[in-house]
């Protein structure tokens, strides 16, 4: 699919810009460390790279932006660190409510909130609301969030329906398999794109990343720009994508 160049948007030809863009935010703690600042002053600066870059992509046409906010592995950080990053969270949030239908961008929360601390879980509760009412981009936290988690969680779903009577094992396609994700109803991501200059997928949207682009780069998470974007998405439009098949 290819968007047209929409106001704010860099001046360029047409491109393909994939319907969906998911990032893993990699690289605040060591942005922070090379600056002599703790840890918790790179994931503030990481925040604010995660609105501006959010504004970015709607601008140029994403329909869905997720990125990777926190891992069902991020528990075992200082207790410090995780407590700056909830406040954070909880900062975002209220934001959010405040901007997101003047901005036209709606905002879900994916992961397991059970451990989250109640202010934030009816905080996301509120957001998710609002969202309901929203026409635009839907940019999604992953909150408590990880791949095996997520199918594991899917996966049991399942079988308590299977065990009452509510679903037929036989029944079981990739395509319902869906339905029981948190990413129910949202496309695929077509581009996964990784900052910090590590190449690995850190359990990141395990089922959903089946068929999806990767692109690594050096540059740590509160730098990443808009031209990391463009650079990304035309890396993306020179490979083929050919699912399996001959182009």
């Amino acid at each position: 699919m290819v968007f047209k160049k929409k106001a704010g948007a860099p001046a360029a030809t047409d491109r393909a810009v994939p319907q969906h863009i998911a990032i893993i935010m990699d690289g605040n703690g060591r942005w922070a460390q090379k600056r002599g600042l703790p840890r918790t002053a790179g994931h503030a600066a990481g925040g604010e790279t995660f609105r501006t870059i959010a504004r970015y992509c709607n601008s140029i046409g994403v329909k869905y932006f997720t990125v990777y906010a926190f891992s069902t592995e991020n528990w075992k950080r200082p207790a410090e660190e995780v407590k700056a990053i909830m406040s954070l969270f909880n900062r975002y949030l209220r934001e959010a409510i405040e901007i997101m239908e003047k901005e036209g961008i709606s905002l879900r929360v994916f992961g397991d909130l059970a451990p989250i601390d109640p202010e934030l879980r009816e905080l996301v509760g509120r957001v998710n609301l609002i969202s309901d009412h929203v026409e635009g981009m839907q940019a999604s936290l992953c909150i408590n969030y990880g791949g095996r988690d997520e199918i594991v969680r899917a996966a049991r779903e399942f079988a308590r329906r299977c065990a009452e009577g509510e679903a037929d094992p036989d029944s079981l396609t990739e395509e319902n398999f869906n339905s029981y994700l948190y990413t129910d109803g949202v496309p695929d991501p077509e581009l996964i794109i990784r900052p910090g200059g590590e190449k690995r997928t850190s359990n990141f949207l395990m089922w959903q990343s089946a068929y999806s682009e990767y692109y690594f780069t050096d540059v740590l998470w509160p730098d990443f720009t808009g031209e990391v974007i463009e650079e990304a998405i035309a890396d993306f439009n020179r490979r083929q994508r050919r699912f399996g098949g001959v182009v």
